[in-house]
C-alpha cells in the first residue's frame, strides 16, 4: 500500500473573514430545517430538561397547544447552526448571545428558516489579527411567523 499525499487534500478556507462583515449586511442562511418529533424527544432527555410540555402530547393539548412544544434550546441551538455557514464557519470563539427573544412556539413539523444582519463589526483591542462581529438573526416557521430572534457576537478572524 502506498503512502497517504497529504498534499492531495488542499486546505480550503471556509466562511467569511472579518472584512467580510460590513454593516448592514444580510445573510439568507441555506435552506432551513424541519423539526421532528425524534429531534425533540432525544434533545430534551439527552439535556434532562423534563418539562412535561415537551414530552406528553396530552399535556400539551391539554395547555391549548395542537402538539408537544418543541424545546426551546433546541429551537436556539438549531438556528444558531444554520447560521454556522455564513457567520462563524472561518472560526473564532464564541462570544455571547444577547436580547434573546422566542415569540412563539415551535411543534414537530415545523420548518424553521433564518436570516442575519451584520449590526457592529470593530476591530479588536487586545487581538490585531481579529476583529469583534455582532449579528442580528431572526428565525421564520413555514408560516413566515417570526419564532425568535437573539445578537450573536464572535470574534472573526482577518484575511491577513
Amino acid at each position: 500500500m502506498s503512502e497517504l499525499d497529504l498534499r492531495s487534500f488542499p486546505i480550503r478556507r471556509r466562511g467569511n473573514a472579518f472584512e467580510e462583515f460590513t454593516i448592514g449586511r444580510r445573510f439568507e442562511h441555506h435552506w432551513g430545517r424541519t423539526i421532528t418529533a425524534g429531534d425533540n424527544a432525544a434533545f430534551t432527555t439527552v439535556t434532562h430538561a423534563y418539562n412535561p410540555l415537551y414530552l406528553n402530547a396530552e399535556q400539551a393539548r391539554a395547555e391549548g397547544h395542537p402538539d408537544v412544544v418543541v424545546n426551546p434550546m433546541l429551537v436556539l441551538c438549531t438556528v444558531v447552526g444554520l447560521s454556522v455557514e455564513d457567520l462563524s464557519e472561518g472560526g473564532g470563539p464564541f462570544l455571547g448571545i444577547d436580547d434573546l427573544t422566542f415569540h412563539r412556539p415551535v411543534h414537530p413539523g415545523d420548518t424553521l428558516t433564518a436570516s442575519s444582519t451584520v449590526v457592529e463589526a470593530r476591530d479588536s483591542a487586545s487581538r490585531p489579527n481579529t476583529g469583534i462581529v455582532t449579528w442580528h438573526t431572526e428565525a421564520h416557521n413555514q408560516r413566515s411567523e417570526l419564532v425568535l430572534d437573539y445578537r450573536r457576537t464572535n470574534l472573526v478572524a482577518k484575511r491577513s
